[in-house]
């Protein structure tokens, strides 16, 4: 008995020992590759100063209408996650694209992440830039953050365009998230190594090489950081703070719809109780993965366009 508890305690000290080793390497890989990929991350867009700090905001197209872009939650990279669809709307627009704190270039914030906070930095953002007539488009989370946009400043949305946008009342908001375990993997380094070893999530999209490239050393700059993790920690409490509103009746509303979306129960009917009473609302439902921008860009630009002129 004495030696086969020996022979057990040495295994799991010899099993410690590796994980510990492990853990050592893959947070010096992490460390090391941040600082390799810090000076090969090329700039894009402008700065504008909100609340003290730099915001960046790209814009591409000269059209006498402006379309402003949001992303949703965790895209690391705003500005270039939406440069399919960039390159389709600015021939007929002016496309901005708000990269809110925490993401793409721009800083950090401690402030909390609350969807009054984040609503007024793109405001003040906007405003730095005299753009104060737009479309709002936005992704995901973004549909949470424009109703919150367009009741604040209803004098300054002339539509709101969701890409499988958020609804407040859908299931599953009101859970607590492990802030914590993403913490832990992102300081720890192990995000890089699930990342890499997840497979590329870009493989068979229209991006080109280089922005790709970009994009996946922004992520690993981005992904999880202190900003992003508290706006996690306020998701409940955001959803939850818009379950009262609604769109304007008399404001075009236009949402793409993943058609197929088996995660979110009554996807599809959460959308049309959106549109219904909206003077000029439609619910377009697309095939694809929640991120319709990225395979059915040349889709959504034409839609939204014929919409616009109808809507008018």
């Amino acid at each position: 008995m004495k030696k086969t508890l020996s022979i057990i305690g040495k295994i799991i000290a010899v099993l410690a020992i590796v994980i510990v080793l492990f853990l050592a390497i893959v947070f010096l890989v992490n460390i090391i590759c941040n600082k390799m990929e810090q000076g090969k991350i090329e700039s894009y867009g402008q700065f504008v100063t909100v609340d003290g700090k730099n915001m960046n905001v790209f814009i591409q197209g000269e059209g006498e209408e402006t379309v402003v872009l949001l992303p949703g939650y965790g895209t690391a990279t705003p500005a270039l996650d939406f440069k399919l669809l960039i390159d389709e709307l600015s021939p007929f627009y002016k496309v901005v694209a708000i990269e809110p704190f925490g993401y793409g270039l721009s800083d950090e914030t401690d402030k909390e992440r609350s969807t009054e906070n984040i609503v007024s930095e793109m405001h003040e953002a906007l405003q730095q830039l005299d753009i104060d007539k737009f479309t709002l488009m936005g992704h995901s989370i973004a549909g949470i953050y424009g109703l919150d946009y367009v009741n604040k400043y209803p004098n300054e949305v002339s539509a709101f365009v969701g890409i499988d946008s958020s609804v407040p009342t859908q299931p599953g908001m009101d859970v607590e998230l492990p802030v914590k375990t993403f913490e832990f993997v992102e300081k720890s380094g192990l995000l890089r190594l699930i990342m890499k070893v997840s497979g590329d999530p870009y493989a068979g999209l229209a991006f080109d090489a280089q922005t790709v490239e970009q994009m996946k050393m922004i992520s690993n700059k981005n992904m999880y950081n202190a900003t992003t993790l508290n706006e996690m920690e306020h998701i409940s409490s955001n959803f939850k703070g818009a379950q009262d509103l609604t769109f304007p009746k008399d404001l075009p509303l236009l949402l793409f719809v993943q058609a197929n979306n088996a995660g979110v129960e009554g996807w599809i009917p959460l959308h049309e109780e959106q549109v219904k009473d909206s003077v000029y609302g439609k619910m377009i439902p697309m095939e694809g993965s929640h991120y319709l921008h990225h395979t059915q860009f040349k889709e959504i630009a034409d839609n939204f366009r014929q919409f616009m002129k109808e809507a008018k």
